[in-house]
């Protein structure tokens, strides 16, 4: 588990506030400082709040929606359905709670593609995919924990960029392409576990 960034009631006020501003002016001090103008808070508190610039902005944002996700997904999430009913459904409401910030994730996805920022794109991929899991209720600790994570890291951030170019209101289209990825490894997994079985029966006793 990677540990989040600093957390904090008024980070978070701050980030909400400014996600207005990043459309515009991207995910700098000015947009930051206009949300805190909006919120009453000193203008003057951007550097103390995210000394990172940037990076840190954004590291902070993918925490707080990890978070939001979690909080709200519980209550539509139930013990009768599948797990993968249940990932995709946690996956459906983080792009529906980003809709209104799409343009943000928009310019946070370019900013973490850039080479200099590897290490901390995979590091919020990482934690958002660790945070579908655990909201969608696995909580394996064998080696597993890590393939399956890795597979919904790729199906995730395909998702994500589909969704990017997604015109539609209700993410319909995104949906849909999420199912066929969810279906594709489904049916990945029941070959690997056809193809253990044989294996299995032809080792000598």
């Amino acid at each position: 588990m990677i540990p989040p960034p600093e957390r904090s009631a008024e980070r978070d006020a701050a980030l909400e506030a400014m996600l207005a501003h990043v459309p515009f002016d991207g995910w700098t001090n000015r947009a930051l400082r206009l949300g805190l103008a909006q919120i009453g808070e000193s203008p003057d508190d951007a550097p103390l709040l995210f000394p990172g610039g940037a990076p840190d902005m954004i590291e902070a944002f993918c925490d707080w929606a990890d978070r939001r996700m979690e909080a709200a997904a519980g209550a539509m999430l139930n013990s009768d359905m599948r797990l993968s009913s249940r990932i995709r459904t946690v996956v459906a409401l983080r792009l529906a709670q980003n809709r209104p910030y799409r343009e943000a994730v928009r310019r946070a996805v370019a900013l973490l593609a850039l080479p200099r920022h590897a290490r901390l794109a995979a590091a919020c991929t990482a934690r958002t995919v660790d945070a579908i899991w655990h909201t969608a209720g696995d909580h394996s600790a064998d080696f597993s924990w890590y393939t399956k994570r890795g597979i919904l890291a790729v199906i995730y951030s395909a998702t994500l960029l589909y969704w990017l170019r997604d015109a539609g209101e209700d993410d319909a289209a995104t949906l849909a392409f999420l199912d066929r990825r969810l279906a594709g490894h489904a049916r990945l997994q029941r070959w690997i576990q056809r193809a253990e079985g044989v294996v299995g029966r032809l080792r000598p006793a």
